[in-house]
């Protein structure tokens, strides 16, 4: 019997990690593994995670535009960050978090059948893995490690099957294809194209959202088809392309084929004078502490500076507020994405928090291997907010601002 007992654990512990395959609502609970912003990057992590044992899925995050892989679907806390933990301890993926909220397709994707995720995986070429979620309205807590996400919000979307998506054809609009690339050497970007309606005066409101580098199906804005397209992927210069709907063609650079409607953006790099936001880099509440989430983005910066020797920058940190109040550091740990035991806690001004996360950036990057003489940093508290204090979107004032001082 104990021989039995024992030959059981074992092959309990051989068995891949199953993600649930149950209804998906908004007490889901998601172990998550990887976020990546290209999809055929997902495709690549969640297929080398099930090499390694684990049964991983991925599904898309609508409001994040990002996909999520996942090793574990539950609606019971404990057992999720439990799993996460033991996937922090026992495998390579030591930046596990568990996020709270819905996941799955919105209605312009559809689910794939296993033929085509295998044909997918098959085509695969090198790219870069993407990770950049966000932190508003999310509290998060310390669990051996385990970093947990508790979204507030219900986010509003279709729940059919999660799995791999691909774009369908939608009644009254028009695939376009919004390629974004560099313009020094081509390479494909990351980024999303925010629509504006063009006869409004004030043209600060977006109309639509559309991934990049994806057919999608645009859908007219107003009577007159006049729209402004805006394209901003963090290191370089946002673009704008004002377009007519029903005479794309006319506008230089487009082109139509296979019926699909290109429009190129070819970014360049920030120049001396430019700041940018990192929009997609956020802290723990309290903390000078990056989210694993924040990785992607602080790596695209390192990668501005190495490509480029000559930029000198400027890292301004700002808070949401001057109210002085706990702030936790790194201390001896040396993980800059993750809370553990060897953090430091103490007390300080809005002002000091904010320079303490301006400073963790400029650690990383010097550890990197930039030259300390390339990066100031300026910290500005709550002096320069972006919206009120008390508005609803008032957590963007807690940012990253990087300002090119020499190119």
């Amino acid at each position: 019997m104990h021989r039995s007992y024992l030959f059981f654990l074992a092959l309990m512990v051989s068995l891949p990690i199953l993600a649930q395959d149950q209804p998906h609502t908004d007490q889901s609970l998601y172990v998550v593994i990887g976020a990546f912003a290209i999809q055929r990057n997902a495709i690549e992590f969640t297929d080398n995670a099930n090499k390694q044992n684990i049964s991983a899925q991925y599904a898309l995050n609508p409001k994040r535009k990002l996909f999520y892989v996942y090793a574990m679907h539950t609606e019971n806390r404990k057992t999720a960050i439990n799993e996460s933990v033991r996937l922090q301890q026992i495998s390579a993926y030591h930046d596990t978090w568990v996020y709270s909220g819905l996941l799955g397709d919105n209605p312009q994707v559809v689910r794939f059948n296993e033929t085509e995720r295998k044909e997918a995986i098959h085509q695969l070429t090198e790219s870069k893995e993407e990770t950049n979620p966000e932190e508003v309205g999310v509290e998060a807590v310390l669990a051996v490690g385990v970093q947990v996400e508790e979204k507030k919000e219900l986010i509003q979307q279709t729940t059919s099957p999660v799995g791999t998506n691909a774009v369908v054809e939608m009644a009254g609009a028009k695939p376009f294809l919004f390629r974004i690339t560099a313009l020094a050497n081509r390479d494909t970007l990351a980024g999303d194209v925010d629509i504006f309606d063009a006869d409004v005066a004030n043209k600060t409101r977006k109309s639509a959202t559309y991934r990049g580098n994806d057919v999608v199906y645009v859908k007219p804005i107003n009577k007159s088809g006049n729209m402004i397209l805006e394209c901003e992927v963090f290191g370089y210069r946002k673009l704008q392309l004002p377009i007519s709907y029903e005479t794309p063609e006319a506008t230089d650079g487009v082109l139509i084929d296979a019926n699909t409607i290109v429009v190129p953006f070819e970014m360049v790099r920030l120049q001396k004078g430019d700041k940018a936001i990192m929009f997609n880099v956020y802290f723990y509440k309290d903390a000078a502490i990056m989210r694993p989430e924040s990785r992607y983005e602080v790596n695209s910066l390192l990668e501005m500076l190495t490509e480029n020797p000559k930029y000198k920058i400027r890292i301004h940190g700002h808070t949401n507020g001057n109210s002085a109040g706990k702030i936790i550091s790194m201390g001896d740990s040396k993980e800059f994405f993750s809370l553990t035991r060897d953090n430091k806690e103490g007390h300080g001004s809005a002002k000091k928090l904010s320079e303490e996360r301006a400073m963790l950036i400029q650690k990383y990057l010097i550890d990197n291997g930039v030259g300390a003489s390339r990066t100031e940093v300026k910290a500005w508290g709550g002096k320069q907010p972006i919206y009120d204090v008390d508005h609803a979107a008032a957590q963007a004032n807690v940012r990253v601002e990087i300002e090119i001082l020499e190119n």
